[in-house]
């Protein structure tokens, strides 16, 4: 679809299906809707998500609940979440979210209404746990993930600086004397290239790992600060 007009038949067809009478560019609204002396629905039609689409939108519930956006059902590698993200949107802002597809058929993903999103106990914990093991405060907020320090690069870097010293040791000693309980584990999935086992539970630094070192330096120091280390240019892959 190519103007935002061709949105209007397939919207119109499915509110006159629903028995109300609908009219196009009444005042402001793209589309109006009215059913008896039920309140009225207003529909507003873009060729894509914007900001602007929903700045119009919540402009429209000062006069009526029932504010829908219309848009063309999103194409491409994206497009699942960028449909999974504006519905969400939508029902934070109660406004209701019709999709057209190619074929002139509508897709009702939501209704306006009162929404109240559940909170992530897992997730919220999650952020938790990586807040109280992050030392210090290694990263300037708003940063990309190219370059972010967390606390398991933290503590590969304590393993990896432990070994520097004392060469090649067990990976239970490495958690004694670091306080990284998960050393033996951390070495032995070896994320970053750090590690080399050289025999059974027993690691060494590898000339990666001098080189981490050296790039990350002060970047996992209680005292560190964001700013103070060096960025990395490979974002941390370690799944959260």
């Amino acid at each position: 679809m190519d103007r935002e007009d061709q949105l209007y038949p397939p919207v119109k067809a499915l509110l006159q299906a629903q028995g109300y009478e609908v009219k196009g560019e009444v005042g402001a609204a793209d589309v109006m809707a009215r059913r008896g002396g039920e309140e009225p629905v207003i529909v507003e039609l873009k060729l894509r998500f914007s900001l602007s689409l929903f700045h119009q939108a919540i402009a429209r519930q000062s006069v009526t609940d029932l504010v829908y956006i219309a848009v063309p059902r999103p194409k491409g590698r994206q497009a699942k979440r960028m449909l999974k993200d504006n519905l969400a949107l939508c029902r934070r802002l109660s406004l209701g979210l019709i999709t057209v597809l190619p074929d002139g058929r509508c897709e009702v993903h939501c209704d306006p209404g009162p929404y109240a999103p559940r909170k992530s106990k897992k997730r919220q914990q999650r952020l938790l746990r990586e807040f109280e093991k992050l030392q210090g405060d290694p990263n300037a907020g708003g940063a990309t993930r190219h370059g972010i320090v967390t606390a398991y690069r933290q503590d590969a870097l304590r393993c990896a600086a432990h070994l520097a010293e004392a060469g090649a040791t067990k990976g239970s000693a490495v958690a004694k004397a670091t306080g990284v309980g998960r050393a033996t584990g951390l070495m032995s999935a070896n994320h970053y290239g750090w590690f080399e086992r050289v025999s059974t539970g027993i690691y060494q630094l590898t000339e990666a790992g001098r080189d981490g070192l050296k790039h990350w330096a002060y970047s996992w120091e209680p005292e560190a600060d964001c700013g103070l280390s060096e960025a990395g240019q490979v974002a941390d892959k370690r799944p959260e």
